[in-house]
Parts: C-alpha cells; structure tokens; sequence
C-alpha cells in the first residue's frame, strides 16, 4: 500500500511538472504576439520567424548540450532514464528515493520531465532577446546567438545558480531566486542589452538634430494585448512549476499561494504603470500597462511563495511603476528598445531579486548581490564577446534600405498582412 501511495506522489509530481512545463511553452505564443503586435507591420513576419525558431533551437541545443551543463543531464540527454531502462530494479530505486524523502522532503520525477520543464525556461530567456533587437537586426545573425545562448551561455549561468555548481573564483552562491527573475529574465536582458550596444538605434528612432525619442507605435495592439494576457497565463506554470512538487498538503498549499500572488503581482503592476503614465503623459497608455503587468510578473518571480497576497501586490505595483520609469530613462540614454524588454526583465528583474528580502528570511543582500553581478556579469560579457564575433563573421544588422523596406521582405521574402500597405 505505502508502494502504491509513493507511485501515485511519482505519477503526480511528473505530470505537474510537465504540465506546468507546457503552460511555459505557451508563453513562446505570448512573447510572439506581443512582439508582433509591438513591432511595425513590415517587421511582423521575421519577428515570429524568430520566436519560432529560437524555440526550436533551444529545444536542440538544450538537448545536445545544455542540459549537461546546467544539471549534469548528460550529452543527448544520455542521463535520462529511457522507457527500456525502467524496469525493474529502476522502479524499485524511485520508491526508496520516495520513502527517504517523503511528503514533506524533496521531489522525486521523471528525468524526462524535469528537462522538458527546464528547456521551456531556456526559450524564454532568449524570447527575450528577440523583441529587444527587433525591426534591424538580420535574422540569421540573431539565430547563430541563439544556438551560443540557449547551448552554452544560459546553461552555464543556470548551473552557478539552480544547479549549485562553483562559480569560478568565487564558490557557490548564496542566493535565492524562486522561479528566474535573475536566473532567467535578467540574463535573458542582460543578452539583449549587449546586443542593442552594439547593435543601434532604429532609424528615424531619435531626432537627428535634437536627439529627443520619437515615438515608433507599433501595428497591432490588439496582437500584444492578447500576447500579454498569454504570457500572464503561462506565468502560472512558469512561478507554479518551480514548486518542483505537488504531492503533500503543504506543498500544494504552497502552490496555491504561488499561484495567487502571481495574478496579485501582475494586476498590481499593471494598475500602478497605468496611474503612473497617466501622470507622465496625462493619458492611459495602453503600452505601459501592459508592460507594467508583465513587471509585476518578473518581480513577484523571484520570491512568489512567501509573501503575503497584500505584500505581492505591493511588489507588482513597485516594479510596474520602476518598469514606466526604465523605459522613458533608457529612451533617454539612446538605447533603443521596441518593446521595453530590458527594462521589464533587466532593470526590474534586478528589483525582483532584491524584493526577495522583504519576505524571505533566510536570504541575504549580500548573498542577492553577489548573484546579480555573477549572472549579469557572466552573461553580459560572454553575449557581446559572441555578437562582436557574429558582427565580424557575417553582420548584425542590416542595411538602411532594408530596414526603410522592412525586414519582412529582406530577410523572410513575404510580408504578413500582404493585402494592406506597409507602415
């Protein structure tokens, strides 16, 4: 009977995971339509090539490599426990594992599983990129990063941090982030920061004698609100997943608060980024609180269990409004941003990490720190040492025509609303 109890705690522990896991692969539909909507119509068909792609290359990169060097997964996946090598003797070892740990101990599932829920993770990271460097850089030179983020770059960062392994110089860290708000979406900026540097302003982004931001709006606003409301439900299985268990009452307990100050963080921060642009520019701006829901997300992602639901809301509302605030600051500093990626999952992903302080007693500012400046450090470095490389190999942005044309048809051949003129 109690053999049975621990298969029943297997079978639902795996089957969360992968549900969960596939909530996240959802969010890859959000941060296309939000990227397409963001995006002017010329530029719509190659910014979902590349959504679409970068998933496909970090499932295959993840795969060969990655999973390896994040959690010692092995080369082809070669650690996983096959179908043919559960038998017996394979069984028999998952319910000691399950009895030493029991209800209240770690989580014990399926290998296969715990890589799809961590490969989904790494395409989001990089979706990140994707919108940040949108509308002028040529696709196939975004694709070769790709293939370096999602196989070498994010692992290698996800092994200093989810992984425990020793960073070099330095040991092991000290700390704490729940479900990726630096782990994932600060490296995720940190990448689309180096590559924007290098990269450049859009033409026509920045007034040529003045030098003041001119608004670019984008073509689909319906398209990124539906994004938005996407990657809000995928977010459940992005923070809830990262439970990495269901069985027991206190851990499902758990999940339902994670689940709760979830939504509590986004509504938070998409009120305060509404009230906020509607001080600044003395209307609603339809942009800024979408982006302010999505920083409520990336907050409320480093610490989403122990806060109360009061204090998650807070935490949303103060990153929506820091998002609002980031966004006009990078302007400022001509860093051209077409969807406000770095300052969502940059600057307030770096306020997540912090605002973990604020329920969690055991993590420490300096333990906080210290893990900021590894992964920015790590992946900000390494992603401007392979865009200068990619940039003297084959080019990172295209040319002034193209980009006057559209990289619809420079770079994909097709336009995505052929029957309407393209602005």
């Amino acid at each position: 009977m109690e053999n049975q109890i621990f298969e029943l705690q297997y079978a639902m522990d795996t089957f969360y995971f992968l549900v969960c896991g596939a909530l996240v692969m959802w969010m890859a539909a959000g941060f296309a339509m939000l990227e397409a909507g963001l995006v002017r119509s010329k530029n719509t068909t190659e910014i979902l090539t590349k959504n679409v792609a970068l998933f496909a290359i970090a499932s295959t990169m993840y795969l060969i490599c990655g999973y390896q060097f994040m959690y010692d997964g092995g080369y082809f996946l070669s650690g996983v426990t096959t179908v043919a090598q559960m038998d017996d003797a394979a069984i028999a070892q998952v319910l000691v594992d399950s009895a030493e740990e029991g209800f209240d101990g770690g989580s014990v599932y399926s290998g296969a599983s715990d890589f799809f829920f961590q490969v989904v993770f790494v395409a989001t990271a990089m979706s990140i990129v994707s919108g940040a460097v949108a509308e002028r850089m040529k696709l196939w030179a975004f694709l070769a990063f790709a293939v370096v983020m999602t196989g070498f770059i994010y692992p290698i960062e996800g092994g200093w941090t989810w992984g425990g392994k020793d960073v070099p110089f330095i040991g092991a860290l000290s700390y704490s982030d729940y479900a990726g708000s630096g782990i994932v979406h600060l490296a995720g900026a940190s990448a689309a920061l180096a590559g924007v540097l290098l990269l450049g302003a859009r033409k026509g982004k920045y007034n040529a004698k003045t030098g003041a931001p001119q608004a670019i709006p984008g073509a689909n606003l319906p398209m990124a609100t539906l994004g938005t409301f996407i990657l809000w439900m995928g977010w459940f299985g992005f923070n809830g997943g990262s439970t990495l268990k269901l069985g027991g009452i206190g851990v499902a307990n758990e999940v339902a608060n994670v689940f709760l100050n979830t939504n509590a963080a986004a509504a938070g921060g998409l009120i305060a980024a509404l009230f906020v642009a509607r001080i600044l520019f003395g209307k609603a701006d339809l942009t800024m609180a979408l982006n302010g829901a999505l920083a409520g997300l990336v907050a409320i992602t480093a610490e989403p269990a122990d806060p109360s639901p009061l204090l998650a809301t807070i935490i949303g509302a103060m990153g929506g409004a820091l998002v609002v605030f980031s966004i006009i600051g990078l302007d400022k500093l001509k860093i051209d941003d077409p969807v406000g990626a770095i300052s969502v999952h940059g600057t307030v992903g770096i306020f997540g990490i912090f605002a973990v302080l604020l329920s969690d007693p055991d993590a420490t500012f300096m333990g906080q720190l210290i893990g900021t400046l590894v992964i920015f450090g790590w992946v900000f470095a390494t992603s401007l040492v392979v865009w200068f490389a990619i940039k003297a190999v084959m080019g990172i942005r295209v040319s002034e025509e193209e980009e006057e044309q559209g990289v619809d048809q420079s770079e994909c051949g097709m336009e995505a609303y052929p029957e309407f003129t393209n602005n």
